[in-house]
């Protein structure tokens, strides 16, 4: 199922996607689906969902952390993207001023369901409601400059996320790529992975309390690099979906 949350007229909604349709029906009182057929494009895609936080994964695929010429992690490195930095799918990332090199990174983004703490390997599906597109987009430049992370991935429009929220996925072994104005730059496979999206959503919850809502950027494969003013950025994973989004200048 693809949970999407819509705007319509100004009033956004959660809903059920039907992509290949075209239409999306409305989720009412949390539980019931409308029988009303809305078409898609007669709607604004809003973030598939309002986390407190989004907790980023770095060099959590052995071919990214070669070609940065750094050490495979012995265990997961994490970083914080704060939810001002969320953005939707077609919505505009802003290049800020101050930095002369903007970078895409595709990943998989892991959607929370409900609180999450001390969470076992085994126990951490259960804490999933799903998995979308996410852009974890840098300030390369500025990161080297800070040597952290918090300045370089925290400006607003940062994180892009969407359109969707598929709930039936496998994350063990999916395709995730991203394009440039057309041309695929980034390709690889989440079985590429250091640490799995169970082991992470595990060694997370024992660090920081998760809440529904919280997405886990699980990090990017090799092939990162700059944005333009002007480009198109697309992520699409197998089984979720693309996620679309401009560079403008401030």
């Amino acid at each position: 199922m693809k949970l999407v949350r819509c705007s319509e007229n100004g009033r956004p909604f959660f809903g059920v996607w039907d992509e290949k349709g075209g239409i999306v029906r409305e989720i009412k009182d949390g539980r019931e689906i409308s029988d009303e057929d809305l078409k898609i494009s007669e709607l604004k895609f809003l973030p598939p969902c309002q986390p407190s936080k989004i907790v980023a994964v770095g060099l959590n695929y052995r071919d990214h952390a070669e070609e940065m010429k750094l050490p495979i992690p012995q265990e997961p490195i994490i970083f914080i993207k704060p939810p001002t930095a969320v953005i939707a799918h077609d919505e505009e990332i802003i290049y800020p001023p101050m930095s002369k090199r903007v970078d895409y990174e595709a990943e998989l983004g892991v959607v929370i369901k409900k609180k999450a703490k001390n969470v076992t390997e085994k126990e951490a599906r259960d804490y999933i409601l799903g998995f979308t597109c996410f852009n974890d987009v840098t300030a390369r430049d500025l990161q080297k400059r800070d040597g952290q992370y918090t300045r370089s991935k925290g400006f607003d429009t940062f994180a892009p996320l969407g359109p969707c929220i598929e709930t039936n996925l496998d994350p063990a072994q999916i395709a995730i790529e991203l394009y440039v104005n057309g041309e695929r730059k980034q390709f690889s496979n989440t079985k590429e992975m250091v640490f799995s999206v169970f082991h992470l959503i595990s060694f997370i919850s024992h660090v920081m309390t998760l809440l529904p809502g919280d997405v886990i950027a699980t990090g990017t494969p090799a092939g990162i690099g700059p944005l333009n003013i002007g480009d198109i950025v697309e992520v699409k994973i197998e089984g979720v979906g693309t996620l679309r989004n401009k560079v403008v200048s401030l």
